[in-house]
């Protein structure tokens, strides 16, 4: 019963990161400090105090008020008003730099900015933009704060709030090239091609190319410049990483530059979206996201920037990922059939696997880079939802996908909502629905992780990604199977 699941005590469990690096208590001193701590998250009262929200949108305090009204069930509904505003309420730092928009965006619990998680965090905000000229500023201002982030290093992942503060604790003693304002350093292909999906998906929602000046032109050729490096046609590249860990998945072998692969025109990813380390650097779902980025990057180009030598050098990665996705990024599975690989090295090996993060197999039509009808992602789906992949997990309160960042048992509530996100079939939604309406715990937030067979014991009290996910979730059912949310999901 959903009322017995708000009974218990939750325990939350610490991380992996609060695992190695310190106690809980501990480890939530260092990741919230006074700057965020201001923000009140109350599990028991859900949203802070009006007063004490770090944003408010009337489109979207609109939006919340007419959806709610269409949700019948109270849990459900609950949720979504705690979550769909999670990142306004309580992550996002609006300012301005040199008289522009300037906004930085925490993922919660963490004081500092992943390229990845902020343009997914504020995605589902960006329909309602021209609804409201602030939110609009806000979404703008990050957009020109990732800019100048990937002009300081694009091979970080995560930034600090000013360029005088410290990396992230557990990466002060990394063996990298830490520049100032640099919070973590683990090149991942994802965090490049979110910044240009939040970039495409802002101009095509509001028609507004103020934020696109010579600044995130120079960040654009960057993208380029660094993805064709790590294509690794001429040798390694400049990157390489090591971090003193007993976690294998936290640092990169040889030297720093991680396992070998053959230079195909794949781009080689050393981290996937969950911060763990590649086991071989041609990470498929990343490429694809990176082709499906390109293909965005050269339409603002051409339409935005009107720079054609922008255009040219987007379109040679682009011929190149289709060569060579086509040629080494599918395996035979023996129940599957034909199917894309998680991880491939251009040697003939490939990893059998999905991870709940995005990009995963999983995410790939969310994120647009195929389509749900396409008959090697049905496959595709079928295999990551199953048996055959190691970090699936079916427990008696909910199954769904996991991955090495906490260990074994622990379903990623993204991964259910991806699931449903990508799913033609009510029923599979209406069980998503029901898992994620079951498993929160009593908070009625969204977490990272939970045990598959005990929703109390959790990872990360807040999590903005995962509850504007959800959100989105929410949002995109009310406009599409709006049937769906007048069920009651008690038992």
């Amino acid at each position: 019963m959903k009322t017995a699941m708000h009974s218990p005590s939750p325990q939350f469990l610490p991380s992996r990161r609060s695992i190695i690096y310190g106690g809980l208590g501990a480890c939530l001193a260092a990741a919230i400090p006074a700057t965020s701590a201001q923000v009140p998250l109350n599990i028991a009262q859900g949203r802070p105090h009006p007063a004490s929200r770090r944003f408010s949108s009337p489109a979207i305090e609109s939006a919340i008020a007419d959806i709610s009204q269409k949700i019948a069930d109270p849990f459900l509904r609950a949720m979504f008003v705690r979550c769909f505003p999670n990142t306004l309420d309580t992550t996002v730092f609006p300012g301005t730099l040199n008289g522009k928009p300037d906004t930085f965006v925490i993922t919660g619990d963490i004081d500092a900015m992943w390229l990845r998680d902020s343009s997914a965090q504020v995605w589902p905000y960006l329909p309602f933009a021209k609804q409201d000229p602030k939110l609009l500023d806000l979404l703008a201002g990050l957009v020109r704060r990732q800019a100048r982030m990937i002009l300081i290093d694009p091979y970080a992942n995560a930034f600090t709030r000013a360029i005088s503060d410290p990396p992230l604790p557990w990466a002060v003693h990394d063996k990298t090239i830490m520049k100032p304002g640099v919070a973590e350093r683990k090149w991942e292909v994802d965090s490049l091609c979110y910044t240009i999906r939040l970039a495409h998906g802002y101009w095509r929602e509001t028609g507004n190319t103020d934020p696109f000046d010579a600044t995130w032109r120079g960040a654009a050729w960057k993208i380029v410049e660094t993805f064709q490096e790590q294509q690794r046609i001429d040798g390694e590249g400049p990157y390489s990483f090591q971090r003193r860990t007993f976690t294998p998945t936290d640092t990169l072998p040889l030297s720093g530059f991680g396992n070998p692969a053959r230079p195909v025109g794949m781009i080689f990813s050393m981290f996937r979206p969950s911060d763990d380390a590649c086991i071989y650097p041609l990470f498929v779902p990343a490429n694809m996201f990176a082709l499906r980025s390109l293909s965005r990057l050269q339409e603002m180009a051409v339409q935005v920037i009107a720079d054609l030598k922008l255009a040219s050098a987007c379109a040679g990665l682009i011929s190149a990922l289709q060569a060579s996705l086509r040629q080494y990024g599918t395996v035979h599975h023996p129940e599957f059939g034909e199917i894309w690989a998680y991880e491939v090295d251009g040697y003939g090996n490939a990893l059998m696997m999905d991870d709940a993060n995005a990009p995963g197999l999983l995410s790939l039509p969310y994120l647009e880079c195929c389509s749900v009808a396409d008959p090697m992602y049905q496959r595709t789906r079928a295999f990551a939802l199953s048996a055959s992949n190691p970090y699936f997990f079916r427990g008696t309160a909910a199954e769904g996908i996991g991955g090495p960042h906490i260990g074994l048992g622990q379903i990623w509530p993204i991964s259910i909502i991806l699931r449903a996100l990508t799913s033609t079939d009510d029923a599979e939604i209406a069980m998503c629905l029901k898992w994620l309406r079951d498993t929160t715990a009593g908070t009625d937030f969204m977490h990272e992780s939970f045990d598959e067979n005990n929703p109390q014991k959790f990872t990360r009290p807040w999590f903005a990604w995962a509850n504007t996910l959800f959100g989105e979730l929410i949002v995109n059912l009310a406009s599409t199977r709006p049937s769906l949310l007048r069920q009651s999901f008690s038992t």
